[in-house]
């Protein structure tokens, strides 16, 4: 493996046998999408596995470390009772895992956002006893988005802690879905809705609300990351800056969010055309590496997008590890 940089991937994901057992109790209209696909088959069988196989696929890549994260639909849409305990049970596993192998796997918490107090004192524990580096989280838990008030305590831990909040896609509503991605066949629907664009719609607004409704005004030192090329939201950036800023009454322009307060990653969409707009866009300081492990297959090389895009070597390394490895110092234990 080179060593003229470090790779490290972060949005890279796991699964235990106890979540999808709390997946699979949900009523249908809680059930996500990325149910099947997080349990069953060959991602399902990956998912489960945190050993010799997940390091060989990160040696093939060319990929030195794995930030793990419990994959979607994560904590979100189940009861509190049944989230609060899995949080804990999920960020031990995980703490204990990157105690294993250190220098191959770090983590992002799992919290139980239907209980927002409780999933501030996770954060709080997971960062400072287990030493994770923040948390994987969705926009919207159940039917309530991450900016609404009840919401405030889990963001103000982590702006306090420094403590990064990756921002992942998850299904759209069932009626959105059914009224903007039904009616092509079950599995066309399900695609559209989800891997397709659907996915990436619904993160790219909920990143917009928590711009719009002034998130990161109360809460500076607040750092989100997104993946897919900023879900979107990246391309059509003129637009939301002339439509929305004054109307939201925010003090600068919602591109600016992205540039202080916004990473981005690639989650596996190794495209030189999406690269190079994002660097133009933001920045390559604004940019982190992801592999979104085992969903996009390894194949192509994390190193070899990074060894033959047009960036010069400072540029390849901070998106390879260093940025990531400020943020990750920026963190108070």
């Amino acid at each position: 493996m080179s060593t003229e940089y470090r790779v490290v991937a972060l949005e890279e994901h796991v699964v235990t046998p106890e979540v999808v057992a709390a997946w699979q109790k949900l009523e249908p209209q809680w059930r996500d999408l990325a149910l099947a696909p997080s349990t069953q088959g060959e991602s399902g069988r990956r998912l489960a596995e945190m050993g010799d196989e997940r390091i060989a696929a990160m040696d093939a890549a060319g990929i030195d470390t794995q930030v793990l994260s419990l994959t979607a639909p994560g904590l979100q849409n189940l009861e509190p009772a049944d989230a609060i305990p899995l949080q804990r049970e999920v960020n031990d596993l995980l703490a204990d895992t990157v105690r294993t192998r250190p220098d191959r796997f770090q983590a992002f918490a799992t919290l139980a956002t239907p209980a927002p107090e409780a999933a501030a004192a996770e954060l709080e524990r997971a960062v400072t006893r287990l030493g994770l580096a923040g948390a994987m989280v969705f926009g919207r838990t159940r039917e309530r988005h991450l900016d609404e008030p009840e919401f405030r305590p889990l963001l103000e831990a982590a702006a306090a802690l420094r403590a990064p909040l990756y921002l992942h896609p998850q299904s759209p509503p069932t009626t959105v879905r059914q009224a903007y991605y039904g009616g092509l066949g079950e599995r066309l629907d399900a695609a559209l809705a989800t891997h397709g664009i659907g996915w990436h719609y619904d993160c790219g607004v909920e990143l917009l609300r928590l711009i719009l409704a002034g998130v990161f005004d109360r809460f500076p030192d607040l750092q989100v990351i997104v993946g897919h090329w900023g879900e979107l939201m990246m391309f059509f950036l003129d637009r939301i800056d002339t439509n929305l800023t004054e109307i939201a009454g925010l003090d600068r322009p919602i591109s600016d969010y992205l540039r202080t307060n916004v990473f981005v990653t690639p989650s596996g969409i190794l495209s030189e055309k999406y690269l190079r707009w994002t660097v133009e866009t933001i920045g390559a300081e604004r940019i982190l590496f992801a592999a979104d492990y085992p969903f996009v297959p390894l194949s192509t090389g994390a190193r070899a997008f990074l060894d033959t895009a047009a960036l010069d070597p400072a540029q390849r390394a901070a998106i390879g590890s260093t940025n990531w490895e400020r943020i990750h110092t920026r963190i108070r234990r």
